[in-house]
């Protein structure tokens, strides 16, 4: 029997393997806490998207138990038919008040909602003017609308100028995208002059604050409320997986874009919606949000205190302005390396390497939360000092 699929498997995971780039998947054991379970070693953990800790906070288990004891563990059908239930309702209301928007909907993750936004409200006629460093749910989106794409570099107000100039004669419908915060560097996109730029040639506008939700702004209202740019952006995309502590993700903006949304957007029309108890733990999250703000407070504290002793270190910690800090070592091979010999030492720092970054940026990605005590982050540095010399990346 031929087995073409199998024989193009095995060749392509067998040069993984040459590059030392092939990885297995760590096992969590324990809750996704500051300090974990993996593999059966326990490690601090500084991979974990969980910024403020929410994912095991009382008030929202509470919340997951008491939906489900009231309306089961799932809707049993996509949105459009006869899955939208009213806790689904009050989520979206809810988000809307805190994003201070006129409406908002639930996608089942952050990656469907960027794709199946910009996949439809954008098509050939289009063009989608792009950030390089823009996460690949938007690029996925953008491929799938089949507009034409062009790509500016990473918070390049000339290159954005340039492109938004030379496709101004353009007749179709002109989208700038940018991330917030940029998922691998942590550095924080220049949104104000993006949305005067925007604004000037007439475009839409559209940022994805996945990292941002929860972190940035007003008790993390996320990159717009951060800079005081109420009403002046069109679209705007979020998540409920990461600092929200739970699932999905979602997209505010006007009644209009929503209502258009729940007729076009393909993952919105074409997937069951979320368990009752996510739902509800994702309500639960906003209230704790607003009425707990000593989290986001810690979260930039503990921030402040890791990147101070990774710059104290010598490490090349690149543009980050957030608790998103790369450790950049230059080869993919030596970060994953490099990842392997801290867990061993007690610390998970996950390595990262083309194609998710370019190979001469490769690097250890880490992540520091509200929940970190400066014990475990002082023995993580300890431990980042100690191998990255050994390995001579200091």
């Amino acid at each position: 029997m031929v087995r073409v699929l199998d024989d193009f498997l095995k060749l392509e995971l067998d040069e993984l393997r040459a590059k030392n780039l092939y990885r297995k998947l760590r096992i969590l054991e324990s809750r996704q806490l500051p300090e974990a379970i993996f593999d059966g070693q326990a490690v601090v953990n500084l991979s974990s998207n969980n910024y403020l800790g929410l994912n095991t906070h009382p008030r929202l288990l509470e919340a997951a138990l008491k939906a489900t004891e009231k309306y089961g563990v799932g809707s049993g059908a996509v949105r459009t038919i006869a899955g939208t239930m009213e806790i689904h309702m009050e989520l979206e209301e809810r988000i809307a008040r805190f994003k201070q928007v006129e409406a908002s909907v639930v996608f089942q993750s952050g990656f469907t909602a960027n794709a199946g936004t910009v996949a439809a409200i954008l098509g050939k006629e289009d063009i989608i003017i792009s950030d390089e460093l823009n996460h690949a749910s938007i690029i996925d989106g953008c491929r799938l609308s089949r507009a034409e794409i062009r790509v500016f570099p990473h918070r390049s107000m000339d290159g954005l100028e340039r492109v938004l100039k030379e496709t101004r004669s353009n007749p179709g419908k002109k989208l700038v995208v940018t991330d917030g915060v940029f998922s691998m560097d942590g550095d924080i996109a220049p949104l104000p002059r993006i949305v005067e730029m925007t604004e000037s040639f007439g475009a839409i506008m559209m940022i994805d604050d996945a990292h941002a939700s929860g972190v940035l702004g007003r008790n993390g209202r996320g990159t717009v409320d951060h800079y005081q740019l109420h009403g002046r952006v069109d679209i705007q995309v979020g998540t409920l997986s990461k600092a929200i502590g739970v699932l999905g993700g979602y997209v505010c903006g006007s009644k209009a874009l929503i209502d258009y949304l729940h007729h076009r957007a393909r993952p919105f029309l074409f997937s069951t919606s979320h368990p009752p108890a996510v739902a509800a733990s994702c309500i639960a999250a906003f209230d704790v949000l607003e009425q707990e703000p000593q989290l986001l407070e810690k979260l930039w504290e503990n921030t402040r205190y890791f990147k101070s002793g990774l710059n104290r270190l010598g490490f090349n910690t690149g543009e980050s302005e957030t608790p998103i800090t790369p450790v950049i070592v230059g080869r993919g091979d030596l970060a994953m390396r490099y990842s392997d010999e801290l867990f061993k030492e007690g610390v998970f720092a996950q390595g990262i390497g083309y194609p998710t970054v370019p190979e001469a940026r490769s690097r250890i990605r880490t992540i520091v939360t509200a929940t970190h005590t400066q014990t475990q982050l002082e023995f993580a540095l300890d431990v980042l000092d100690r191998v990255g010399r050994r390995l001579g990346i200091i």
